[in-house]
């Protein structure tokens, strides 16, 4: 067994897995396993520069992380940096404020190496799995941009889009500074437009259509699945591997978009930084069910996070 830290700094969510792996038996054993609402990705569509208080706010989570991965004695870090960082003029003083805080330097990644390390998170427990049928379609929803990776026990094909859910809300719910609460038919049906645009792009490349299983990765999906099950609050356990069906997807998807902010964050399983963008992130999702004709979703609570563990492994 290999101890090993991965952290995943995203758009709005940077996160933390300690766990212990054996890559001669593929098992991936959970130590601790933590998430924090940073934002780092505030009005970067709009500005392109990292906000100095969503930069603080990630160095907060950073000098938390960095406490734990001491405690648990972890051989090796890896520190990704998606699409937020990837977009930033100012990307330079977040590279030299994670460094200064964990001792290793953000990897700013490539869209398409993103999907390579999703791909083997989400697909790794569920290669020489006889009930679902193959090639899969992994799909990562994050906060600036979301994945899209074709195959069967390897990468066939991967392309990453600018659609994500906060980037989504920014561009299309916000008026006078404020998420509408809640958004207009027109603003709606601006989103659906652009991420029809983006799905465009993303099959230029990727056979979407080809899949036959639908895996869903990140909190948008994970939400959905929480929601769908009615649960008290939100469990991890309940989450992975559960299935939610298009019809029950669309209705969620209805839901979220006609609800106010309150009865939103009126939900159990909703984690409060999800409350504004829980809606953008829904509509991509039923957006992409739609566009391939997918009856369910399965849902994956292991995804870019447990790749990047495997790479240290």
């Amino acid at each position: 067994m290999t101890r090993v830290a991965a952290i995943d700094c995203g758009t709005n969510s940077i996160r933390l897995l300690v766990a212990d792996c054996d890559p001669a038996t593929g098992e991936l054993v959970d130590l601790d396993r933590r998430m924090t609402i940073v934002r780092l990705g505030q009005g970067v569509d709009r500005t392109g520069r990292l906000a100095p208080e969503a930069l603080e706010r990630t160095f907060a989570a950073c000098r938390e992380y960095a406490a734990v991965v001491k405690e648990h004695g972890a051989e090796r870090l890896r520190f990704v940096a998606t699409s937020a960082s990837r977009d930033a003029e100012n990307r330079d003083e977040f590279v030299r404020g994670v460094l200064d805080i964990l001792g290793v330097e953000p990897e700013v990644i490539t869209g398409d190496q993103e999907a390579e390390f999703s791909f083997t998170g989400a697909t790794k427990e569920l290669t020489g799995s006889d009930h679902l049928a193959r090639p899969y379609l992994v799909v990562d929803i994050g906060g600036g941009s979301t994945e899209f990776v074709v195959g069967d026990d390897h990468v066939r094909a991967a392309r990453s889009v600018d659609v994500g859910c906060v980037r989504m809300t920014e561009r299309h719910l916000v008026q006078d500074g404020a998420v509408s609460d809640p958004p207009t038919d027109g603003q709606i049906a601006a989103m659906r437009a652009d991420i029809e645009a983006a799905l465009d792009l993303a099959e230029e490349s990727v056979p979407l259509r080809e899949a036959r299983t639908l895996v869903g990765l990140a909190g948008s999906v994970t939400t959905v699945s929480a929601i769908a099950q009615e649960l008290p609050e939100y469990d991890s356990e309940a989450i992975h591997h559960s299935r939610v069906s298009h019809a029950r997807v669309r209705e969620i998807t209805e839901w979220l978009l006609r609800s106010t902010h309150a009865e939103r964050a009126a939900v159990p399983s909703m984690h409060p930084g999800r409350v504004d963008v829980i809606g953008a992130g829904a509509l991509v999702l039923l957006t992409i069910m739609e566009r391939i004709g997918a009856e369910e979703v399965v849902v994956s609570e292991h995804d870019i996070l447990d790749g990047i563990a495997w790479s240290l492994a």
